[in-house]
């Protein structure tokens, strides 16, 4: 489908960055860009987000390239995308809306396609008056006068209806997952879950560690559903078990993050997070803080993490390790690709099984505090805000 992309540079974050993630999750939805169009503005316009000449400019656009879809790197309202798709004569669609189409692609589980119907149909919900007359015409006939309903209250009532379903079976799904992590506890299995900015290389690593098999390609968002693997680190430990998570992304939608909760609370009952970075990314320290943001937002920052510095033989970096001043490990630096460095990374988890179990041989008895031996989490975040490009 032949596509134009249009961003608006309102003065905030790096907007060159933002419009090349954009190109790349329109080919992940199956799109082919064909042309970009920007502008600058101090806000957007409320009727049309762009101003009419911009509009304008793009509906020329649309005619002289053949394009068939237009694609804002913004959220839409529901009125702007309508009178958009007026204004332009072609379908226009917002990045919530592209993001949800390529979670809905990709999903494979059943849990998965659970989270990703629930987060269309709450994203759909606001979107129901698209200009079409049907949806404000009463039901008539035989034993249906009177006061009716019309198409558009019973359109939302079916999906209220769907919604409320979906949620109690994904309801269902975590009471099952919060079963398997106490058997887990009761093992005393030390967790780990792979977290990150997406095609950061979390899949790859993860096959490389767990030999897993699980699908990896270079293209955002290749893999939703969260998969787990057990690895075993020698004797002093034992085995592990790691989590594949789905990757993050600026901006995420809400309705994703509250549909997929869920799978993400792999992450916030996690004992470590390997934070996988694409050291080669220019946008890598914005990437880490956008991930950072999310973790937040499910409340599993209190979770120990360890900066995994990804992809080191294209940046032209060497393997190592880096500590903190309480010399605790924040980076490790690795190529999950050529399998550089994942010696250390190995030694960097047993280092923090070992460190969290420390305090259940103790004399005194005391309950270990979140995350073992890791400290509280200021310390933690104080570690990997001020980080820099290596």
């Amino acid at each position: 489908m032949r596509a134009a992309l249009v961003g608006i540079d309102f003065g905030t974050g790096d907007f060159t960055a933002s419009l090349e993630e954009l190109s790349l999750l329109a080919r992940s939805a199956g799109a082919e860009p064909i042309t970009t169009i920007t502008a600058k503005r101090s806000s957007p316009d409320p009727a049309h987000f762009v101003g009419s000449g911009k509009a304008d400019e793009i509906k020329m656009a649309c005619k002289a390239e053949g394009i068939e879809l237009v694609i804002f790197n913004h959220a839409l309202s529901p009125a702007q995308q309508r009178n958009l798709e007026r204004r332009l004569e072609v379908r226009v669609v917002d990045r919530t809306s592209l993001i949800l189409d390529i979670f809905a692609q990709r999903a494979q589980s059943h849990e998965g396609k659970l989270q990703v119907e629930l987060a269309q149909l709450q994203h759909l919900a606001t979107r129901l008056i698209r200009g079409w007359t049907h949806l404000e015409r009463q039901k008539g006939g035989i034993g249906l006068r009177g006061p009716g309903e019309t198409q558009l209250e019973t359109d939302r009532r079916l999906i209220g209806e769907r919604v409320k379903q979906l949620r109690i079976r994904l309801t269902k799904l975590r009471k099952q997952h919060e079963t398997q992590r106490r058997q887990r506890g009761r093992n005393q299995t030390f967790s780990v879950s792979l977290v990150g900015y997406t095609n950061a290389g979390k899949s790859t690593l993860f096959n490389t560690l767990t030999k897993a098999g699980v699908y990896v390609a270079n293209q955002l968002f290749a893999t939703l559903d969260t998969t787990s693997r057990r690895l075993y680190l020698g004797d002093e430990v034992g085995s592990v078990v790691i989590s594949d998570t789905v990757g993050f992304v600026r901006e995420l939608p809400h309705q994703l993050v509250a549909a997929f909760r869920a799978t993400l609370e792999e992450t916030i009952h996690a004992d470590l997070l390997l934070h996988v970075v694409d050291g080669n990314s220019p946008v890598r320290m914005e990437q880490i803080e956008q991930v950072n943001e999310v973790l937040r937002e499910i409340g599993a920052d209190h979770v120990p993490q360890i900066l995994v510095w990804n992809k080191i033989d294209a940046a032209g970096l060497e393997p190592g390790i880096e500590r903190d001043e309480y010399d605790k490990i924040s980076r490790v630096f690795i190529s999950a690709h050529s399998g550089a460095g994942l010696d250390l990374l190995r030694e960097a988890i047993v280092e923090s099984a070992k460190a969290a179990r420390a305090p259940e041989s103790s004399q005194e008895g005391e309950e270990p505090a979140v995350g073992g031996s890791f400290g509280n989490p200021a310390d933690n975040n104080t570690t990997t805000s001020h980080l820099g490009p290596h």
